[in-house]
């Protein structure tokens, strides 16, 4: 494991559920390469862990991974939260279903094949790497619309 690589993720939602998008920033080499989607109908929760998952599934093998996110949702829950959820069958101390567990399953099965150094950073405060990934999530909201419109183009009133 002596590839390393800096992810940079954000997530991005225009109303909390609304459409979204997640942007990924990945440096490796002095080289950098930008990722990004979306989903019409999303929460920001479930864009931020989706950028961390993509920016994972696009390094071909196993590294050693800086992952810097704007969340402390997404950093909390895989520093601190997922080993009590899963002792507890995926249940919070509340006795209550994780919310979008689905996605922390994914992002935890990603996490396996890496070793990652989890770190924050507080979001829209100039921080070039982070900037771009918040730029993309909102391309891939701004995409969707795109789709959409041309989806309806020409259909008939």
């Amino acid at each position: 494991m002596n590839h390393e690589v800096t992810i940079y993720t954000d997530g991005a939602c225009r109303g909390n559920p609304g459409p979204g998008g997640w942007g990924v920033v990945l440096e490796a080499n002095g080289k950098q390469r930008t990722l990004h989607g979306g989903d019409p109908a999303t929460t920001n929760n479930r864009m931020e862990l989706t950028a961390a998952i993509e920016g994972l599934k696009a390094l071909k093998r196993p590294c050693r991974v800086r992952l810097v996110t704007d969340s402390k949702y997404v950093l909390q829950g895989m520093t601190e939260w997922l080993a009590g959820w899963k002792k507890k069958g995926w249940k919070t101390a509340a006795k209550k279903p994780v919310l979008n567990s689905d996605l922390w399953m994914s992002l935890e099965a990603e996490s396996e094949r890496h070793q990652i150094h989890w770190e924050w950073v507080k979001g829209h405060s100039g921080h070039p790497q982070n900037e771009l990934a918040d730029s993309l999530a909102n391309r891939g909201i701004d995409e969707l619309a795109t789709e959409h419109t041309n989806r309806n183009f020409g259909a008939e009133s």
